[in-house]
């Protein structure tokens, strides 16, 4: 099998981020997304939006939202690492993504990104704006490609 990336449109990354990601919604926009093929089917996609902490939001920094995959063997690492190089053919710095604490990272270390920080984790909501929190809340780990 020969996996194979390819274009795809939100709402089409959208459709199959709800299927198949384990703990997140869809996001509700982005910057671009792509998606890896196996010759018959789409086996997983990448959403990649600006960052959703504001303090990372410095106009030269996107962020992985949603990497998510069917299964499929090398496909998140593929995924990945186009983004990447998307990102940096389109100017940008910096890409970022988070995992939560439990996961090992093992498809951004073989797509060459490193681990640069912990989060404290905690819910979004704050007393002055209010949110209902519907993705996991706990410590996450914050990643950046290397070079």
């Amino acid at each position: 099998m020969t996996l194979e990336l390819q274009p795809i449109n939100l709402a089409e990354a959208c459709v199959f981020i709800d299927r198949h990601h384990r703990h997140h919604p869809p996001p509700v926009g982005h910057k671009f997304s792509v998606a890896v093929n196996d010759g018959e089917k789409i086996v997983g996609v990448a959403t990649i939006g600006r960052p959703v902490a504001r303090m990372n939001d410095d106009c030269f920094t996107l962020e992985v939202t949603r990497c998510c995959t069917d299964g499929t063997k090398n496909t998140a690492s593929m995924l990945y690492g186009a983004a990447w190089r998307a990102s940096k053919a389109l100017g940008y710095r910096r890409l970022i993504t988070y995992t939560l604490a439990e996961e090992p990272g093992t498809s951004l270390k073989a797509a060459g990104w490193r681990l640069i920080g912990k989060t404290k984790g905690g819910s979004w909501s704050r007393r002055g704006r209010p949110r209902v929190d519907v993705s996991p809340i706990g410590q996450k780990h914050l990643w950046e490609p290397e070079g």
